[in-house]
């Protein structure tokens, strides 16, 4: 099923964000994000391995601390690109641990990208 991220009720699981944030090599990644960025160019500036990154980055992507983009290059083949999906983050405790996440704001264009991103993942 296609995930919006931007859907309340499709909210991550509180221990997926959190050991998200708990790990070492997802907040690297996180740091070193600037923009969408492509696996390539993030083993370039991450001391990790390739391997490792992409299970961080899917963890990263599980938690929807990360967006995915496809970029279509020229020559008609295509790259994933990753980009911060968050402004801040709010963990408050009250009876149980919950969990905010502030989104930047996004236009048509870009929900109907990501929503389409989220299908073709699915084919």
């Amino acid at each position: 099923m296609v995930r919006d991220p931007s859907a309340e009720d499709d909210a991550p699981d509180v221990d997926t964000v959190l050991d998200a944030l708990h790990d070492e090599d997802c907040r690297t990644i996180l740091a070193e994000l600037e923009g969408p960025e492509t696996a390539r160019t993030l083993l370039e500036r991450c001391d990790i391995p390739r391997s490792t990154l992409y299970r961080k980055l899917e963890l990263l992507s599980e938690a929807t601390l990360l967006r995915e983009g496809t970029e279509i290059r020229e020559d008609g083949s295509h790259a994933s690109r990753y980009e911060v999906d968050f402004e801040e983050i709010v963990v408050t405790r009250d009876g149980s641990i919950q969990i905010e996440i502030e989104r930047p704001a996004r236009s048509a264009d870009e929900r109907l990208a990501e929503m389409w991103s989220e299908v073709r993942r699915e084919l």
